[in-house]
């Protein structure tokens, strides 16, 4: 499964809870008005920090083995506007201050999806939080058990077991700000009586980018939603629509929901297990497209299928997937690069996350990266950069290059069903749109640069792997 921390903010004030759901990442549980004997008072909640879930950059599919973080608390405000060193912050965590958690993202759940348990219940005030912090501690910090060695965060590359530290920007140790527009509704509100669940997503690989020197950084990548009590998932099987079989390769299964503007966006993205079979949760309540794509031990791009309106509680049942009878015409290449400046016209680091936008009977999707050597999460992590022995930046910016491998055939796309979906063929060559977004570094989603969305004309590709130039995407007025 999809690399994410979730934090799931359980708050139950003066009422009764049974046990607690299943997950997805880094979770903040505020429990009922009794959790593990720990009484909370009036108009409070009880707050147990947990983290779960592997991923999609897993060896043996994906690049690391393990990846490292050590997390030193996690905070919450009722303020959208405060700063890190402002009054009001909540601290959900107290334990970890003095005694930090080393947590692998990668590592195996148990049964109940948990990697770890962060610190013991603490009460929360009700109100609505707008702002949410997660604080990671800087690499020189001495850790208990230290899997990194001489880091408190890393990465261990699945190739030759190699450690990395992770480099952190300074947000990183004065919070990894999810501001409000970022959280569903604009914030979390609690209120006395009420009982709510906020899964906040911090994709773990989408957050990590390795930078010209070699080193590996963390881009935080998050994503939040209120979730219900029940009926918190969504699950199905893929298989390879001619045999009838579970894909012989790498399926990488996206939810998406449309934004203010009416595009499809990634809101959590899974691998499939052997025999096709996957499962979301817990997911915000409402209504989900299932966007499905996969690669056959071949190297064959399968057409992506896409399973419109399924609702949270919800299965797809079997979906199938279609590729060519030959590899070597079912993919293209979409090539080019990306640049960065002030509004001063001077060069500029940005993070930037690159997605594959395909329209549908009028509706966009974004289109998740198919798995491949390079490909290993469902859109691209970027950092610009100065020039560097193998790319030229223009004039008065920082770049990056990229390739990206897409399916050459448009998708498939069928309108649930409770008795299995029927997808419509659609037998022609797919033209894409690639996105960029811009953000601020580690800021956990706050928009930089002006726009902070450049999207281009479609690219109409050509089947057999022929790489389609895409014009170069160009950010200006950036921090």
């Amino acid at each position: 499964m999809e690399s994410d921390i979730s934090i799931r903010l359980r708050a139950i004030i003066g009422v009764g809870v049974a046990a607690g759901l299943l997950a997805v990442g880094l979770i903040v549980d505020a429990c009922s008005s009794k959790s593990g004997g720990t009484t909370t008072a009036s108009g409070m909640a009880s707050v147990t920090t947990v983290v779960t879930d592997p991923a999609t950059c897993q060896a043996p599919t994906g690049a690391f083995s393990h990846v490292y973080v050590t997390i030193t608390d996690v905070q919450a405000n009722v303020s959208a506007s405060a700063g890190s060193s402002d009054s009001g912050w909540v601290d959900l965590t107290p334990s970890l201050s003095k005694a930090p958690q080393q947590i692998d993202l990668l590592g195996q759940a148990n049964n109940q999806c948990f990697l770890a348990t962060l610190g013991d219940a603490r009460q929360l005030q009700a109100g609505n939080y707008q702002q949410i912090r997660i604080l990671l501690a800087a690499n020189t910090v001495n850790v208990s058990n230290n899997a990194c060695g001489g880091s408190a965060n890393c990465v261990v590359l699945a190739s030759d077991s190699s450690v990395h530290t992770l480099q952190l920007s300074s947000e990183a140790q004065t919070g990894i700000k999810i501001p409000s527009g970022q959280i569903a509704s604009g914030g979390f509100n609690i209120a006395a009586g009420q009982t709510k669940d906020l899964d906040i997503d911090f994709s773990t690989c989408e957050s990590i980018v390795q930078e010209g020197n070699g080193q590996y950084r963390l881009k935080p990548v998050l994503h939040a939603g209120e979730v219900s009590a029940t009926s918190t998932s969504i699950n199905g099987k893929v298989l390879d629509g001619v045999t009838g079989n579970p894909v012989n390769g790498t399926v990488i299964v996206a939810v998406e929901q449309k934004d203010s503007s009416g595009v499809d966006r990634i809101a959590r993205a899974t691998l499939a297990g052997a025999d096709g079979s996957f499962v979301f949760c817990p997911l915000p309540s409402g209504s989900y497209d299932v966007v499905i794509v996969g690669t056959r031990s071949d190297g064959s791009l399968y057409e992506p299928s896409i399973v419109t309106g399924v609702e949270v509680g919800a299965t797809t049942g079997t979906v199938d997937l279609f590729a060519p009878a030959s590899a070597a015409v079912s993919f293209a290449t979409l090539a080019g690069m990306v640049t960065s400046q002030t509004s001063a016209s001077a060069a500029t680091v940005a993070d930037i996350e690159l997605s594959m936008l395909e329209t549908v009977n009028s509706a966009t999707y974004t289109i998740p990266l198919p798995p491949t050597k390079t490909q290993s999460s469902a859109t691209l992590a970027l950092e610009t950069e100065a020039s560097t022995a193998t790319l030229t930046c223009p004039t008065g910016t920082d770049c990056a290059g990229y390739a990206l491998t897409a399916p050459a055939g448009s998708a498939n796309v069928g309108v649930w069903s409770a008795s299995g979906t029927a997808l419509a063929a659609n037998n022609t060559l797919a033209a894409y749109k690639l996105d960029g977004l811009a953000f601020a570094q580690s800021s956990g989603g706050t928009a930089d640069c002006s726009p902070s969305e450049i999207t281009t004309a479609a690219l109409v590709v050509t089947a057999g792997g022929a790489t389609v130039n895409v014009p170069t995407v160009a950010f200006t007025g950036c921090q």
